[in-house]
C-alpha cells in the first residue's frame, strides 16, 4: 500500500536526507538544509510505503499559484525505481489541487528523463530560453 502525504515531519528529515543522497545533484545536502527546504516549499509530495512505513518518493514545488510552479527534487528510492512510483509521484504533483490554476508547471531534468516527463505534457521546446545558474556554495560534501 502506498500513502501520499503533503508533508515531511521533522522526524523524517534524516530519512529524506538519506533518500536525497542517492542522487548526484542532491548528495551534498545536510539534514539542516533539507529541513529548511521542506519548510519553505509551497507544495510537498511524499510517498510512504505502507508495510514498512518507509519514505520511498519525494517531490516539492515552489510556486506563485498563478503563473508558474517549479517542480524540484523529484526522487524515488533506488530500489523502487521502475515500479511506477515515479508516475504516482508525478500524478500527485500534476493533480495537486493547489496547482490547478497555475499556467506553467516547469522542471529541469536530465536528457534521459525527457520521455518520462513528456507523459504529463512537459516539453523541452521552450523557445530560446536558456537555463542560467549562479552558484555561491562550492562545498564538496557527499553522503
Amino acid at each position: 500500500m502506498l500513502t501520499i502525504r503533503s508533508e515531511v515531519p521533522p522526524s523524517r528529515i534524516p530519512e529524506l536526507t538519506d533518500l536525497m543522497c542517492t542522487a548526484w545533484w542532491m548528495s551534498d545536502r545536510t539534514p539542516d538544509e533539507v529541513a529548511r527546504l521542506v519548510e519553505h516549499s509551497d507544495v510537498i509530495v511524499a510517498l510512504i510505503h505502507g508495510p514498512t512505513d518507509r519514505l520511498v518518493g519525494f517531490a516539492r514545488v515552489i510556486t506563485d499559484y498563478t503563473h508558474v510552479a517549479l517542480v524540484l527534487d523529484v526522487i524515488v528510492d533506488e530500489s523502487r525505481r521502475g515500479s511506477g512510483l515515479g508516475a504516482a509521484l508525478l500524478d500527485a504533483v500534476i493533480n495537486h489541487s493547489e496547482l490547478a490554476g497555475v499556467r506553467s508547471l516547469e522542471l529541469v531534468c536530465q536528457p534521459e528523463l525527457v520521455p518520462f516527463y513528456r507523459r504529463w505534457g512537459f516539453t523541452d521546446q521552450v523557445g530560446a530560453s536558456t537555463l542560467m545558474r549562479r552558484t555561491t556554495d562550492t562545498r564538496l560534501i557527499s553522503c
